[in-house]
């Protein structure tokens, strides 16, 4: 049993794998792309063939029974099967698809893409589905107007360029009698941002030399200034020349410069793997960018200066999202496709 199903496996695999490069032949990767006959398949529902079947039974009835309204019901139902042919492959023909843009999102999360479904001329497009596999889907209806958006939500793995693969765009109008479909490569990308884990408090601003603001610190070594004696403090920092000149008891201040600007560092998380340390630092990349103080990143050949508000922390982020990615999604789609050539030039001699 096992090995039979290793078998059916491998030769799932191997269909796949062949179907994939012949789309990818007939239907390449672009953006737009507007369907045509070239692009589009058609081929009877379950309804469709369940509907067939009552036809011709009634046919098959009719001729036995020699009854000609049996006979001229079932060709009308054959007619209407073959008039819902054109309708359903015209609700698709003529489309154009626009991958508009992609908003990045946390590995976990579902990743939205925006696309762009017009037309021209004046003729309807109705119940238009597109969706993802494994993801939502979208319904595009253009009848009052020539173009509309649908947002759609992809299920994300892992952190990088994601490509979502092939979109699938399908419709059944008007009868539900047959189903016209394509599956289109758009060029998407999206970024994925590692998945936050908490990872402990922020940790404080280190102190420099002569940088940051002032702020006191006991124990410090730098002189900042004279304030009024108060019982219980250390007699060392007692300023005892201004005692003896009688301007009564006084005692020294001491401040330290600190750097306000936050490093995240690499090495904050000895012990953790990759993914655990990148997972850390996403999250407090959250954390401090909810707030107003300056912030850096520095990991291995990557150091990224301080700094503050969106486009910032994005910078961040996708410094996080793309630090020491093995093999992007794109990358192995393409190499699908540079698969894909040979098996193309091969052909053999016509008669």
């Amino acid at each position: 049993m096992p090995a039979a199903n290793s078998f059916r496996f491998w030769q799932r695999r191997f269909w796949r794998r062949r179907f994939q490069r012949w789309l990818q032949r007939r239907v390449p990767a672009q953006s737009p792309q507007t369907l045509d006959r070239v692009k589009l398949f058609i081929f009877p529902s379950a309804a469709g063939f369940s509907f067939l079947l009552v036809s011709m039974l009634l046919w098959l009835v009719g001729t036995n029974y020699e009854n000609n309204l049996i006979i001229g019901l079932a060709f009308l139902l054959i007619s209407l099967f073959v008039v819902s042919i054109l309708h359903t492959f015209g609700n698709l023909s003529g489309l154009t698809l626009h991958f508009v843009s992609s908003a990045p999102a946390y590995c976990g999360e579902d990743a939205e893409v925006e696309i762009r479904v017009s037309a021209e001329g004046g003729r309807q497009y109705e119940n238009v589905l597109l969706c993802w596999p494994g993801g939502s889907t979208a319904v595009a209806n253009l009848l009052d107007s020539r173009e509309c958006h649908c947002k759609l939500f992809v299920p994300t793995g892992r952190r990088g360029w994601l490509d979502p693969g092939r979109l699938l765009v399908e419709s059944c109008y008007p009868l539900g009698l047959l189903r016209c479909w394509t599956w289109l490569d758009l060029d998407v990308r999206v970024l994925i941002y590692p998945k936050p884990v908490y990872g402990g408090k922020v940790p404080p601003s280190h102190a420099v030399d002569d940088e940051g603001e002032l702020q006191a610190e006991h124990g410090s070594e730098d002189f900042n200034g004279l304030k009024a004696y108060r019982p219980g403090e250390s007699l060392r920092h007692i300023a005892w020349k201004q005692y003896a000149r009688g301007r009564g008891l006084h005692s020294k201040d001491f401040t330290a410069y600190v750097d306000q600007r936050l490093w995240l560092d690499w090495d904050f998380f000895a012990g953790f793997d990759r993914e655990a340390r990148l997972s850390r630092l996403c999250y407090w990349v959250q954390e401090v960018g909810k707030t107003q103080s300056e912030y850096g990143l520095r990991l291995p050949g990557v150091e990224i200066a301080p700094g503050k508000g969106l486009a910032h922390k994005q910078r961040v982020l996708k410094a996080l999202a793309l630090f020491e990615v093995e093999t992007p999604a794109r990358q192995q789609v393409q190499a699908v496709k540079m698969q894909a050539v040979p098996v193309q030039s091969v052909k053999g001699p016509r008669a």
